[in-house]
C-alpha cells in the first residue's frame, strides 16, 4: 500500500510546491546548509494571524453564550503551542520537517515548539497559496472538532483559582509556583512551571509564558487530586 502523501495528510494540494517546502523549513536548516536560505517564520507570522482571525470568526459564531472574556480564553486555548503542536503531531507534519543536523539530533521532529511553528507556517503557506477560504477549510478540516465542543470553557476558566480553592478546604496554605527550566531562542521561549503544597509537587506545565505555564500545571494538579477517592465526591 502507497504512503500517503502529505498533500492527503493536510487535506490541501499545493499549486506551489515550494510555498509547503518553505513551510516546512526549520531555520536550523539554513544556518548548517546552503541549500536552504530561506526558513519558515515568516510564514508562521502570517499563519499565526491567519489562525486568529478564522478562530475568532468560528467562535463568534458557533458560541453566541460566550462572552467576550470566554471567546478570548476559548481563543487562546485552540491557539497556544501545546494545542498546536498536538494538531501538528495528529497530521504526522513531524516526519516532514526539514531540519539541520543538530536539531535532527535534539529530537526537534517532536519539539512542540517546532512542530506549533510549522502548522502556522504550514496555514500562512495555505492562505498565500489558496486564499482565505483555503485558509478557513484548513483550520476547520483540522481544527473544527475542538471548536465545537470550546463550550466546555466557561467564563470562570480559572485553574490557580480553583487549585487554591480546593486546597484550602484542608489547609490555610497556599499553592507554591515555581519556575523549573526555561528553553528556547528569545522569539520562542518555553517556560516550565511546577505547582507544590506543602512540599510535595503536585502538577507541571509547560507554555510559551510563565503564566501559561503556571496555568497548565494547575490544570496538571486538579485533574490528579479529582481523581484520588478522597476527592470523588466533589
Amino acid at each position: 500500500m502507497p504512503e500517503t502523501s502529505i498533500h492527503e495528510l493536510l487535506g490541501y494540494a499545493f499549486r506551489d510546491p515550494e510555498l509547503l517546502r518553505l513551510a516546512l523549513t526549520h531555520p536550523s536548516a539554513c544556518s548548517a546548509n546552503a541549500e536552504h536560505s530561506q526558513h519558515n517564520q515568516r510564514l508562521e507570522f502570517l499563519g499565526d494571524a491567519v489562525l486568529q482571525l478564522v478562530l475568532t470568526q468560528e467562535l463568534y459564531q458557533r458560541h453566541p453564550a460566550l462572552g467576550e472574556g470566554g471567546l478570548t480564553r476559548a481563543r487562546s486555548k485552540l491557539a497556544n503551542r501545546r494545542f498546536l503542536a498536538h494538531m501538528a503531531r495528529a497530521i504526522g507534519l513531524g516526519k516532514y520537517l526539514i531540519l539541520g543536523r543538530g536539531e535532527e539530533s535534539l529530537g526537534g521532529r517532536e519539539r512542540p515548539s517546532i512542530l506549533a511553528d510549522a502548522f502556522e507556517a504550514v496555514l500562512g503557506a495555505v492562505y498565500l497559496d489558496g486564499g482565505w477560504e483555503a485558509a478557513r477549510d484548513f483550520v476547520l478540516r483540522h481544527m473544527g472538532a475542538a471548536i465545537e465542543a470550546i463550550n466546555s470553557i466557561t467564563e470562570h476558566d480559572n485553574p490557580k483559582g480553583e487549585l487554591q480553592e480546593l486546597l484550602q478546604r484542608e489547609s490555610r496554605l497556599p499553592p507554591e509556583y515555581r519556575l523549573e527550566n526555561v528553553t528556547g531562542p528569545d522569539h520562542a521561549k518555553q517556560f516550565e512551571c511546577a505547582v507544590y503544597h506543602h512540599g510535595t509537587e503536585l502538577g507541571r506545565g509547560v507554555g510559551s509564558s510563565k503564566k501559561e505555564a503556571e496555568s497548565e500545571a494547575a490544570r496538571v494538579a486538579l485533574a490528579r487530586l479529582r481523581a484520588l477517592p478522597d476527592a470523588q465526591s466533589d
